[in-house]
């Protein structure tokens, strides 16, 4: 599960930032993840609730904005949502970086971020 991973670097960045910057008290933390990531949202949320508790970001609100997934075709210059496979055993359908318009391997442009965007805090 490499959601608990993402949580714990989140949860240590949050609290480098909480110490460097003497914030008295964090209110939300905002994050960007990305579709082709593959993290399961909820279990992040979990997965931070878990490891912030006990620490000074513990009733600190998870943000979560999903990023879509896009890819770019060098073989046919396609640019835009890539082909998703359905037969995924998840239920859901799954982002590829197979082109859909001629099957070949795309580059991803956007989707692959997990990043922290923002954190709203108290001074």
């Amino acid at each position: 599960m490499h959601e608990l991973s993402i949580a714990s670097s989140l949860v240590e960045g949050v609290l480098a930032f909480v110490d460097r910057h003497r914030v008295s008290k964090v209110l939300a933390v905002r994050l960007a993840v990305g579709e082709l990531t593959c993290v399961e949202t909820e279990q992040l949320r979990f997965c931070y609730t878990a490891v912030t508790r006990e620490t000074a970001i513990a009733t600190a609100t998870l943000e979560i904005d999903q990023v879509e997934a896009l890819v770019r075709c060098s073989h046919c210059a396609y640019e835009g949502s890539p082909k998703y496979w359905d037969d995924a055993l998840s239920g859901t359908a799954v982002p590829t970086l197979q082109c859909p318009e001629c099957g070949r391997a795309a580059e991803p442009t956007q989707g692959h971020e997990c990043l922290i965007k923002g954190i709203r805090y108290v001074p």
